[in-house]
């Protein structure tokens, strides 16, 4: 076996890992600063004041990983591209959170027109430029796939941006996030590899970008990613399914990003139609987890837990 397909993991973690102690004491003198909801996770209190907008340090691990890469692998681009582009969207909106203390950040319509254009220049770059099918792969199949037609395309936009926020609530804990999407990744590094799909530079990188970011992210945390890292780490893990002909398998190895979802829509739902009741402690369910006395840590271990074996029924069910 070519054990230097996996150097992109060691690189992505090298920069990740000295691009941390550079970035986090620039985000703290520019005040790119936590803020804790009064009415939140009392816990959550002492976490004001810290940085809240490290994604860039995973955005930067892979980008710079990448370009080694970008010739040899020219299958990486697209999802670069999403990866990246749903980044600044986060960052557009971290900073107007944080700096301009907009506390809305982007408006509901803004953000969702904004991740529209990337998902449909994805789109776009996919059937246009890419030998890739918008079929997809059915688990536990045996190979089969399912082909419906130009509604793949709409699905693609339901299945990216729902994806995309899915991981951005997903973003509440010290390395809940990362620790879950690393699991991700690292199935998503087994899969390229075995296809021989030609995106596994990009997939390696942002399993050592988020190695490297977990050694400042994990409890307590020094930064956060912010939705600069969350949203970027949504658009990686959808468009890297969809490059793999795979966008079904994120119901299996992102369940935790769905339930995370569900979560609050049902809350939001129930509590609409009962005037003011409801059905979880708090939204998203991790915080519900944490409110019935469990810790951050082992929320985040109990969900990455969950997260590795899904991981390994998605590769039994190919």
């Amino acid at each position: 076996m070519n054990y230097t397909v996996f150097m992109p993991v060691l690189i992505a973690f090298a920069f990740s890992a000295i691009l941390g102690p550079i970035i986090i004491p620039v985000l703290r003198k520019l005040k790119m600063n936590q803020t804790e909801r009064e009415d939140g996770v009392k816990s959550h209190l002492k976490k004001a004041g810290t940085p809240s907008t490290g994604g860039e340090i995973i955005l930067l691990s892979v980008v710079l990983t990448s370009i080694f890469y970008i010739k040899d692998y020219p299958k990486i681009i697209p999802i670069l591209f999403v990866t990246v582009g749903f980044g600044l969207i986060g960052f557009l909106d971290d900073y107007l959170k944080v700096v301009m203390k907009r506390s809305d950040g982007l408006y509901p319509k803004q953000k969702m027109a904004l991740q529209i254009v990337v998902t449909a220049i994805f789109a776009f770059y996919v059937v246009k430029f890419t030998d890739v099918s918008l079929k997809m792969l059915i688990p536990f199949s045996g190979g089969k796939y399912l082909d419906i037609g130009w509604l793949a395309i709409v699905l693609m936009f339901f299945a990216v941006i729902g994806t995309v926020n899915g991981v951005n609530f997903t973003d509440g804990l010290d390395g809940l996030a990362s620790s879950v999407t690393v699991l991700v990744a690292t199935f998503f590094t087994v899969v390229a590899i075995g296809t021989k799909s030609g995106i596994e530079p990009v997939t390696c990188a942002v399993v050592g970008a988020l190695l490297g970011f977990l050694l400042f992210n994990v409890y307590p945390a020094s930064v956060f990613m912010g939705d600069t890292g969350s949203l970027a780490l949504g658009g990686f893990v959808a468009s890297t399914a969809y490059m793999l002909q795979m966008p079904i398998f994120i119901l299996i190895v992102g369940l935790i990003y769905l339930v995370e979802v569900l979560s609050v829509m049902i809350q939001v739902t129930y509590f609409k139609k009962t005037g003011g009741k409801r059905i979880f402690k708090m939204a998203p369910i991790h915080h519900h987890f944490e409110l019935c006395g469990w810790s951050e840590t082992r929320v985040v271990a109990v969900f990455s837990i969950i997260t590795a074996l899904l991981c390994l029924v998605a590769l039994m069910a190919m």
